[in-house]
């Protein structure tokens, strides 16, 4: 009867571990690292050694993130603002040298954001056929202008500028898919690192940006009250996140390169949707009553982490890159 009852545990030991291979391999993971983004100081639009070493970098990084079990989507440079490297070139006569640049980053599939390209409040009728310019010439180049300042407020003329930026490159591009590496930014902080709002201050640094929905939505899974699901995220979120620091923290100590923290936003992708999360919480669909209490929530804890953040480290609501936000829209369930 103990031999039976022995052998029968041994049985379920491994059927269990059966089992829990066959979720290892077909569940996606919980998050994902969207980018590792190394901030550079450019010494002038052919500084391509700067670039160089960087990328090196960027590979050692990844490396060892995915030694370590992790996923990492996409390689990202940020420089510091444009007209800082620029030294008296014209924004025309720095195409080509962008164009060497360019080059180089996409041979090795990593992206590059050249930061604010108009940091003043300032209305120039050349700038949007620029801008097309340098989208139909580059493939991996993004880039921006800063339509607010905490010093100045609103940037009107820089506004309308980059209105007619974004409908010029709307209509030079298939779709007008070329505004995904163009943005108008308010407020923007250095050390983003997501595109295209990316740009750099200060010294040699990287960041890391995550692909995290999923975190979210596991979270929330059987959740009885808002209280409980918020104290939930909170322990699951600084459990993750702790363990991508502790690497971050030594790659930082071995390559001497200031490390500037997680961008904790919840960025969504195809199979990782920021909607679905909120509604696995409020059980209803997104735009229905609960969704701002939700919102707030998820915002709350953010704030709160206890790690080291960067970038905009908020709840992200972008309806172009999640099918669920875009599923709601369609159905008229929300509006601007």
């Amino acid at each position: 009867m103990k031999k039976r009852l022995w052998l029968l545990v041994v049985f379920l030991l491994f059927l269990n571990m059966d089992v829990q291979g066959q979720e290892g391999n077909n569940n996606k993971p919980l998050f994902r690292i969207r980018t590792i983004t190394a901030g550079v100081n450019l010494k002038s639009v052919s500084d391509l050694g700067t670039i160089e070493s960087a990328m090196a970098f960027l590979e050692r990084a990844k490396k060892e993130f995915e030694t370590a079990g992790y996923e990492v989507q996409t390689l990202r440079i940020a420089t510091q603002p444009l007209n800082e490297y620029l030294n008296d070139r014209s924004l025309n006569a720095a195409i080509p040298a962008l164009k060497t640049i360019d080059l180089l980053i996409t041979s090795k599939n990593v992206l590059l954001s050249i930061g604010p390209v108009i940091t003043e409040d300032k209305y120039d009728p050349e700038f949007s056929s620029w801008a097309v310019d340098l989208i139909r010439e580059t493939n991996n180049i993004f880039f921006s202008v800063s339509v607010a300042s905490k010093s100045h407020g609103i940037h009107n003329q820089t506004s309308l500028t980059a209105a007619e930026a974004m409908v010029a490159i709307s209509k030079a591009t298939k779709g007008g898919e070329g505004n995904f590496r163009f943005t108008a930014c308010g407020n923007c902080p250095p050390n983003i690192p997501f595109f295209p709002a990316a740009y750099h201050q200060g010294v040699e640094n990287f960041a890391i940006g995550l692909e995290s929905p999923g975190l979210l939505k596991e979270a929330f899974k059987n959740s009885e009250s808002v209280d409980i699901a918020k104290l939930k995220l909170k322990q699951l979120l600084e459990s993750k996140l702790a363990a991508v620091e502790e690497i971050a923290i030594e790659i930082s100590k071995r390559e001497n390169r200031e490390y500037s923290g997680i961008d904790v936003s919840p960025a969504p992708g195809l199979d990782a949707s920021i909607g679905d999360a909120i509604e696995t919480l409020t059980q209803v669909p997104f735009g229905d009553v609960s969704t701002l209490s939700a919102c707030a929530a998820i915002t709350d804890v953010l704030n709160n982490l206890e790690i080291k953040k960067c970038g905009y480290s908020g709840l992200m609501l972008p309806v172009f890159e999640d099918k669920i936000l875009a599923k709601r829209a369609t159905e008229g369930r929300y509006n601007v």
